[in-house]
């Protein structure tokens, strides 16, 4: 389990600095322009190995979970991160989405963390589905379909409470547990489909919203066109994309630079997407050169490391 738990959060933390040096850079400019190294100073003026707010929440959260799972304790975390740099890649924060940035000052004004996210439909970034592999791991001998997901609901309403951005990271969840029991990833894909849309009907979720994510559930994303492959920072794009690239790939490596040579929200595409990748292909399949390149390796394996033995 512990190759499972380094190849999730490394690729989660490996695909954020491949993209960090070329976010915003369109399609078109990438496609003249091919990522396929760590590089550095461009986009935010950061060193070569250098991860984003992603990999920090991300590690925030399982920084947390070490301990016990607590709402509150989680959101602390998260303002650690914000007012101090907890787990930042240098101990400082260089990006913060808005709706993470409003969620976390409410928490900073006495709010509870429970109720601190943004609920309106604008806000629907990718900010909780960035951060949210670590609950696969935690979340693997629950049983229980309806507990899952109440609490991938109460981790991702911290900062994005909307149900689309909750259902967002309940498929992806739930598609890297069947991953993490060792199926395919296309038999995975497969397997997902009708059993969430069962669940959606159960708990009676707005049909106009689980419509909204006909092209993973009813459709086939793996057949989309590239061109159809939306790259912003809107929670449903980037998991579109994710699983685009993910189950249209066959190595890590070759799985992180399309996601990130798609353009726009590079470093989140390639943490969402690097973290299944990672879980899928194994901790070893992640180049060496990148891992060892990366700003505080051995400050992040430590604390996989307390993870893995937490969950024991």
């Amino acid at each position: 389990m512990l190759d499972k738990i380094k190849g999730g959060i490394f690729g989660v933390a490996v695909g954020d600095a491949l993209g960090v040096p070329v976010e915003f850079k369109s399609r078109e400019f990438l496609k003249k322009e091919r990522v396929t190294d760590f590089m550095g100073y461009m986009c935010w003026n950061q060193p070569p190995g250098t991860w984003s707010d992603d990999t920090s929440l991300t590690l925030c959260l399982i920084d947390s979970l070490t301990r016990v799972y607590n709402i509150e304790d989680i959101g602390q975390c998260f303002v650690k991160w914000y007012t101090e740099g907890l787990w930042g890649a240098h101990y400082e924060v260089f990006d913060i989405g808005g709706s993470t940035r409003y969620s976390l000052d409410r928490i900073i004004k006495g709010e509870s963390a429970k109720y601190s996210g943004n609920m309106f439909e604008r806000d629907n970034g990718n900010g909780s589905l960035m951060r949210t592999l670590p609950m696969v791991f935690f979340l693997q001998k629950e049983v229980s379909l309806r507990e899952r997901y109440q609490k991938i609901k109460e981790t991702s309403s911290i900062t994005h409470a909307h149900f689309r951005s909750v259902f967002a990271c309940f498929i992806y969840v739930e598609y890297a547990l069947l991953l993490l029991e060792g199926q395919d990833k296309l038999e995975a894909y497969e397997n997902i489909r009708k059993p969430i849309l069962e669940f959606a009907s159960i708990m009676d979720f707005n049909p106009v919203e689980i419509d909204l994510f006909k092209r993973i559930l009813k459709g086939n994303i793996v057949e989309k066109s590239e061109d159809s492959i939306m790259s912003s920072g809107y929670v449903l794009h980037s998991l579109e994309a994710s699983l685009w690239c993910f189950l249209n790939s066959n190595s890590y490596s070759e799985t992180v630079l399309r996601a990130v040579n798609l353009g726009g929200d590079t470093d989140t595409t390639a943490a969402i997407v690097g973290g299944l990748a990672g879980l899928y292909y194994g901790y070893d399949t992640i180049p060496e050169t990148w891992k060892l390149q990366l700003a505080r390796f051995e400050d992040i394996e430590s604390l996989i490391e307390r993870f893995s033995k937490s969950l024991k």
